[in-house]
């Protein structure tokens, strides 16, 4: 039995709710995947604070209508596609869908957008590189707690060479 009006709009609405809180969204291509696979990926993704939404692509497509930022993705919603939808770490997001992929060689990334701009395989591939959030924040902690450190040495040296050279002045003035 196939969906009713009712349902398929419920769905269009899910899908549309889920958008308006994504930034960015890639496109994979499932075929071959088992149920347990999906949810497997699902997992992962639920980690990164992702999604991953399957539905026909007429439907997917319903949901875009309208939406400037997600028009691009219609060109990708081809075959057996599923949608990840990303918040805001979108890199561990895709490294996330990366090693899925790695262990179970049978999905394919098609493409994405990311604020409105499609981004061909190899460009949202990319993003798999890029820093995690968590790692970025430790970057600027380490760079802040250095500069902090410095300082501190700094300061505390100024004393200490006024009093060696107040010292090594006595001493001179003794001999």
């Amino acid at each position: 039995m196939g969906r009713t009006l009712g349902d398929k709009k419920e769905i269009v609405e899910d899908l549309k709710a889920t958008l308006s809180q994504a930034e960015s969204a890639f496109v994979i291509d499932y075929k071959g995947l088992s149920v347990a696979q999906i949810g497997d990926l699902r997992n992962r993704l639920r980690e990164t604070d992702a999604v991953c939404k399957i539905s026909k692509n007429t439907l997917m497509k319903r949901a875009i209508d309208g939406q400037e930022q997600w028009q691009a993705l219609e060109s990708l919603l081809t075959g057996t596609s599923a949608v990840l939808l990303t918040k805001e770490d979108i890199g561990s997001a895709v490294k996330a869908y990366k090693k899925f992929q790695k262990d179970t060689k049978k999905t394919e990334l098609i493409g994405g957008v990311l604020e409105g701009k499609l981004l061909g395989q190899k460009d949202a591939e990319a993003l798999a590189d890029l820093p995690t959030k968590d790692e970025l924040y430790a970057k600027i902690a380490i760079g802040i707690n250095a500069v902090a450190t410095k300082l501190a040495l700094g300061i505390k040296e100024v004393p200490s060479s006024i009093g060696r050279g107040i010292k090594a002045y006595a001493e001179k003035g003794e001999g």
